[in-house]
């Protein structure tokens, strides 16, 4: 009896250790699984992106694909303990070097996206717009072109087909990657409310021009020039045409009209293409923008150069500046100048 008594007393000791020895190892691991870091982005941005409608394995194969977890199998240990798999939110998020699994699950169940800079430049056409936004955004190509050329919808935009591109002012706008292509509409919309301050409305009644052929103006005078301090000299050449009721025999318009971006010399068979956009061929401004204006261009347009000139060709320095004319004499003089140019610049290779 002693001796059982003596053994049982000794057990007690024993089991208490090694009670503690499993609490403590338990506590330790449990430690390691929430806050131990777990996410390693080797001084790169790691983003990781969530379509909508994603299962959670869709889900947990973006975040391991993203190469900056480390230990995979604590993260989905972790990631069912906070029911993760019943709370998965689409959306664009960037991983944050040093991250633990429950600040990292955390962010993906509470849908905490990281909004990202939509910006746009260098558009002609409706559907580049297309491709250039479904880049940026969860919304695909073809959401968005069908929204472009829906005639009826534009029209509850105050736009239409032709001019729907002039709602698209180029800026960095913060959004979010899961913005869906109607939203991101209303969204031009707004901002385009913004930019036509009552100042600009002012000015634009003031030239005798609706907002929308500004930016057609705007678009044409970007075409023809890179140099932003040239730019109001441009516009005011093409607003003195306009006010004399002269064609606007802008060559950038011709290219857009026979849809070849590759010309690099209108020639007398693209003159002669007969389309509303040919402003050798038609007075006036064409239907709507041949490119996305900058605000450098619209403004350019509010705030013209006052000036008699109706006339400019290239400089002769290939500055990539112009030589403006107020008469037709000057003006082949200009020109002379700048072929001559051309020719030296020929022979000397």
């Amino acid at each position: 009896m002693k001796r059982k008594r003596k053994e049982k007393s000794m057990l007690k000791p024993a089991l208490a250790a090694l009670f503690l020895f499993l609490f403590v190892s338990f506590s330790y691991y449990a430690y390691q699984i929430i806050y131990t870091p777990n996410v390693d982005t080797k001084g790169q941005e790691v983003y990781v992106l969530i379509p909508t409608g994603a299962t959670y394995e869709q889900a947990m194969d973006s975040v391991e694909a993203s190469g900056a977890i480390i230990d995979r199998l604590s993260l989905r240990f972790m990631s069912k303990l906070m029911d993760y798999d019943k709370l998965v939110k689409p959306g664009r998020y960037k991983l944050e070097n040093g991250w633990g699994n429950r600040q990292l699950i955390g962010t993906l169940r509470l849908g905490e996206q990281t909004p990202l800079n939509l910006t746009f430049s260098n558009v002609r056409l409706r559907s580049q717009l297309a491709a250039k936004l479904a880049t940026e955004l969860e919304a695909s190509e073809q959401e968005l072109d069908s929204l472009l050329n829906n005639q009826e919808y534009l029209q509850t935009l105050g736009f239409d087909t032709t001019n729907i591109v002039s709602m698209f002012i180029p800026n960095t706008y913060e959004v979010y990657w899961t913005t869906t292509a109607p939203d991101l509409m209303k969204r031009m919309k707004t901002e385009y409310d913004k930019f036509w301050t009552p100042e600009r409305k002012a000015k634009a009644e003031k030239l005798g021009l609706t907002q929308q052929q500004v930016s057609t103006l705007a678009s044409i005078v970007q075409a023809e020039t890179l140099k932003n301090d040239e730019k109001p000299r441009v516009a005011g050449v093409y607003l003195n045409r306009l006010e004399k009721g002269m064609l606007l025999q802008a060559d950038p318009t011709v290219v857009f009209a026979v849809r070849d971006f590759s010309i690099r010399r209108v020639l007398n068979k693209h003159l002669a293409y007969d389309s509303p956009y040919n402003t050798y061929r038609y007075k006036g401004l064409p239907p709507g923008p041949i490119n996305v204006p900058v605000i450098s261009s619209i403004d350019a347009v509010l705030n013209p150069e006052d000036h008699s000139y109706i006339y400019f060709c290239a400089k002769e320095d290939f500055s990539g500046y112009h030589a403006f004319a107020a008469t037709e004499a000057e003006h082949r003089a200009n020109a002379r100048r700048f072929h001559r140019a051309l020719n030296e610049r020929n022979i000397l290779k």
